[in-house]
């Protein structure tokens, strides 16, 4: 009886998770127009105010509120899948360190998970209580996620108290600019999520090496993290290259800046992940050097060095992940 409960209380807690992904934006919006009709109005107007006055605020970076992070649903969200964190070597802090993350998956459940959260350390190591523990302790993580949503009202205040942030050049250079900082990127974006089909290990990477640049900048390590399970955690159609809806999911993402997708999980509903092991294995850091104008060759040079990097990570932990053998790591 108490095994059922707790595993209805995981699957609760995943779910209130899914729906503030994908409604609590929508949701807010309207929230606020409602209020507008009622004696409350003056709540609407007076938030409305700030909103607009601090409309570029999320560009300075994340705004943890370690009393979100450290909720206890986030204990059982993790302990759904579980999640787990295997970290290769320590990441000292007084310096801060970028974190390219693979796969993106269709809500990046594991970064979340693991980083976010706050609900899980690294396998070994007591579980984590405060802002500054969890995989990297001493390090205060942010995850960067689309621009689009930190200029949703009441949204933004929520994602930005959890530890998103946009993903653009002032933010990313405001976060990386202070120390002790681990800022996560999901580098394949939204076309990697389109590639979400289970028990494939496809990134998109060959061609982006914003990441790479960004790093060189700011003479940031480059440590390469990998989410075992991702892909495993929603079910996906298999589309075609060149069939006319996955062709209608490109054009869409160039309009809205996020590609949709069809998708489903336990019972055939989206909101409920399927129930898979993510183990996120969080690999040694590649230094860079500090250049203010990196030549396309060096960051050509550094991508090559992280790529292999990337996939000596995936080759030593893939067998214990519970990954077969034969199994590669595709890269596009």
């Amino acid at each position: 009886m108490a095994g059922n409960f707790r595993s209805a209380l995981q699957a609760l807690c995943v779910m209130q998770w899914m729906m503030t992904f994908l409604f609590l934006g929508p949701g807010s919006v309207l929230l606020l127009l409602l209020l507008l009709r009622t004696r409350l109005w003056l709540i609407p107007v007076t938030y409305g105010g700030w909103w607009l006055w601090d409309w570029n605020g999320p560009e300075r970076g994340a705004r943890h509120w370690d009393w979100l992070r450290n909720w206890r649903i986030w204990d059982h969200f993790c302990d759904y899948f579980p999640i787990t964190v295997v970290r290769e070597c320590p990441l000292p802090p007084g310096r801060s360190y970028l974190l390219p993350c693979h796969p993106h998956g269709i809500s990046c459940i594991g970064a979340f998970g693991a980083f976010v959260s706050g609900g899980r350390g690294a396998a070994g190591t007591p579980k984590p209580n405060g802002g500054n523990s969890g995989p990297c302790p001493g390090l205060r993580p942010s995850l960067a996620a689309l621009q689009g949503l930190f200029r949703l009202p009441l949204y933004r205040e929520y994602a930005l108290a959890a530890g998103l942030c946009p993903v653009s050049q002032r933010c990313l250079d405001a976060v990386l600019s202070r120390d002790s900082q681990a800022l996560l990127i999901m580098v394949g974006g939204a076309a990697e999520a389109l590639e979400g089909t289970p028990g494939c290990h496809r990134v998109t990477l060959s061609h982006r090496r914003g990441f790479v640049r960004l790093a060189l900048r700011h003479g940031t390590p480059l440590v390469p993290v990998y989410v075992f399970g991702e892909q495993d955690t929603f079910g996906v159609p298999s589309l075609a290259e060149g069939s006319w809806l996955r062709r209608l999911q490109r054009g869409l993402k160039g309009i809205l800046g996020f590609a949709p997708c069809i998708f489903w999980g336990r019972g055939g509903l989206p909101l409920l992940p399927f129930r898979v092991p993510l183990t996120v294995v969080v690999g040694t850091p590649l230094e860079v050097p500090r250049v203010a104008r990196p030549s396309e060759d060096l960051v050509a040079h550094y991508h090559g060095l992280y790529v292999r990097q990337l996939r000596e990570l995936f080759e030593r932990h893939k067998v214990g992940c519970g990954v077969p053998p034969e199994t590669p790591l595709i890269i596009v």
